[in-house]
């Protein structure tokens, strides 16, 4: 599968359990190629977890609680999707019909468990340590649609607020327009073919040991740790 292939089905299909998978080591930054995104990493590429950029978020998120989010959630996520995905395909190349009952469960987790994790990667490879400013171009599609920059993340802050499960700020390419998404489950309120930009997991687990019921405290603080060289890479490769 090429370079474009993969992209496509990363995020134009619908989809993106409890594990214990072990935490893989941190990912090298190439600043030098971030121009462009590179899926070849993706769990639903290798199968195996996506290294951590960061082991810890200085000031906003710990080791402590970083490492169980990446092993056993976003982990299980993709040990759900493979086992469902695996079972399927199976069952279609062999021809050994499955009971209507888990033919509709195992699509809907390749759905929602794909779709988790596709999420858990973009939320974990756009944290840092301390959020440069966005670039031109990412600003000026901010302040186009939402007036300005202090706008969107009153907005945004607003959205993950309220999301039961994620919180996303993405591009679409039919209307071309960016808008501030919110999830309450890996497999709804999504716009499709809408393009992840910026994403926030809201779920109890993302924040807990860190913050234990001040999920407002930890939207608010997750603006300050915006990647935007990553958000900026997102935005250019789509038109």
């Amino acid at each position: 599968m090429d370079h474009f292939s993969r992209r496509d089905f990363v995020f134009l299909s619908s989809g993106a359990v409890a594990g214990n998978m072990l935490v893989g080591g941190l990912a090298e930054a190439d600043d030098a190629d971030r121009g462009g995104l590179d899926f070849s990493n993706s769990g639903l590429v290798t199968g195996n977890l996506k290294p951590l950029k960061h082991a810890s978020v200085p000031g906003f998120l710990s080791a402590e609680q970083i490492a169980p989010h990446h092993s056993a959630h976003y982990g299980g996520a993709l040990k759900g999707y493979t086992a469902a995905d695996a079972a399927l395909e199976e069952s279609i190349k062999t021809g050994k019909r499955l009971d209507a009952a888990a033919y509709g469960a195992l699509k809907r987790a390749v759905n929602s468990k794909g779709n988790s994790v596709v999420l858990h990667e973009m939320y974990f490879d756009g944290l840092t340590p301390k959020a440069p400013d966005p670039t031109a171009d990412v600003r000026k599609a901010i302040e186009n649609r939402f007036g300005s920059i202090e706008n969107w993340e009153s907005d945004f802050i607003a959205s993950g607020k309220e999301a039961a499960g994620w919180a996303m700020l993405v591009k679409h390419p039919v209307s071309g327009k960016l808008y501030n998404v919110v999830s309450d489950e890996h497999a709804m309120g999504v716009l499709w073919m809408a393009l992840p930009l910026v994403v926030i997991d809201t779920y109890e687990h993302a924040f807990y040991l860190d913050y234990q019921n001040r999920k407002a405290e930890y939207v608010e603080k997750f603006i300050d740790h915006i990647d935007w060289t990553e958000v900026n890479a997102r935005f250019r490769s789509q038109p």
